[in-house]
């Protein structure tokens, strides 16, 4: 389960670090086309600047809260909301050291995952002033919240009692295993609409990463571009889906956006720079 983790878990972070540089890398080519953009540094809970402070906004909502992570005095990152100029610290789950917000709905409504008193990672959600352990599945002991609608529905990736990580929906107070792809054994999910509609990636029975479209309880491989690696990341009321999928070359990662039974890559200009 260790080395499955690990993989999973760094490509979780690949893909932040990829959505980032896409962001940047759009918001360049949008510039030069007469557009105008304003960044605001939104800090860490240290304060000041230095190698070992730092802080990562991962989701916002229409009220313009942001949700993420920094690290704080002491050294250990923690989930922060920030709205009307504070960053305010969420902590993390009881006995736990550090935590990481990935998404925050209308409501006001966090997710992320925190460590517990016993060192594993669990899925988290924060409301009212509250942090919540979401739990594993059973016989699981690790668990990650990556994406949130405004029903309350969160979605993310679990340990199973087999020691695999599986893609997870957490709804009415119980966590649903999702499975995976034909012949794999892990998969994650990234993202949820309000219908329902779950994305992320699966590993498949040769071993490679396939993005997925789980509805009406099917987990259904949505395919790639001529080469062998694809993940969904994000999905939106009209089934559209986005990601990142490898080219036939297999040397290059592109953006891609999914609709229904095709795959269409959109390739900015700047990037062939």
């Amino acid at each position: 389960m260790e080395s499955t983790c690990k993989l999973l878990s760094r490509g979780y972070y690949i893909r932040r670090a990829l959505m980032v540089f896409a962001l940047l890398t759009i918001a360049a080519f949008q510039s030069a086309a007469g557009q105008s953009f304003t960044i605001k540094d939104l800090g860490t809970f240290a304060g000041g600047e230095s190698e070992h402070q730092f802080s990562q906004a991962n989701g916002i909502n229409e009220r313009g809260q942001v949700v993420g992570s920094s690290t704080t005095a002491s050294g250990p990152y923690h989930a922060f909301l920030f709205e009307k100029g504070v960053m305010t610290d969420l902590g993390t789950l009881p006995g736990g050291t550090s935590s990481f917000a990935a998404r925050i709905n209308e409501r006001g409504q966090v997710v992320g995952f925190s460590t517990t008193a016993s060192g594993a990672e669990h899925a988290f959600l924060f409301e009212k002033g509250v942090m919540t352990d979401l739990g594993t599945l059973p016989g699981g002991n690790i668990s990650q919240a990556n994406g949130i609608n405004e029903r309350g529905q969160v979605v993310g990736i679990a340990g199973t009692a087999s020691g695999a990580l599986h893609a997870f929906l957490f709804e009415n107070g119980v966590m649903t295993d999702l499975g995976t792809l034909p012949g794999g054994n892990s998969s994650q999910a990234n993202g949820i609409n309000e219908r329902g509609q779950v994305v992320g990636f699966a590993i498949t029975a040769s071993g490679t990463s396939h993005a997925f479209l789980f509805e009406n309880g099917t987990m259904t491989d949505i395919g790639m571009l001529p080469g062998n690696y694809s993940v969904a990341n994000g999905i939106n009321e009209r089934g559209q889906v986005v990601g990142i999928a490898a080219t036939a070359s297999g040397a290059a990662v592109h953006a891609a956006l999914w609709t229904r039974n095709i795959m269409t890559m959109k390739d900015y200009p700047s990037l062939r720079r």
